[in-house]
């Protein structure tokens, strides 16, 4: 397993409102994320949803995996399908044909999930357990 930091730095050129009226400026921001080889695993529940999801995209498409910030606990999990994208800024996993994309960024976070599906009366869905998460909230879509 390769390991690497990857350090952003944006300009936020924008100039913004003050709180007495007056205006400013706004510094850059440092961010610095770490990048592992990230691992997923797939139920039988879940990989059959997903070809029946993607089926005649799955040569154009791809389901992409995220953490986005937010919610309560910290992180927002976050699943589309999207056309492939043409960047080595994403880690690629294949199962039974079906690519699931994880972006670098995301990888230490993402790392070792596993998808499953549930189909219940009481409306069913893609589900995420994650051994990384320190905490999550009971809606079982937002970790930290």
């Amino acid at each position: 397993m390769h390991k690497y930091t990857i350090v952003h730095i944006a300009l936020l050129g924008q100039p913004f409102m003050g709180i007495l009226g007056g205006g400013g400026f706004s510094l850059p921001v440092i961010t610095q994320t770490e990048v592992v080889d990230a691992k997923i695993s797939v139920t039988d529940s879940a990989l059959k949803q997903m070809k029946n999801t993607i089926k005649e995209e799955g040569d154009t498409h791809c389901l992409v995996v995220s953490a986005q910030s937010g919610g309560c606990s910290g992180y927002l999990y976050d699943m589309k399908i999207m056309e492939k994208p043409d960047s080595e800024e994403f880690q690629i996993q294949d199962f039974e044909g079906v690519k699931v994309y994880i972006h670098n960024n995301d990888s230490a976070l993402l790392n070792g999930i596993e998808l499953d599906f549930k189909d219940t009366l009481m409306g069913g869905g893609f589900n995420i357990t994650n051994p990384n998460a320190s905490r999550s909230c009971g809606c079982g879509q937002s970790f930290g």
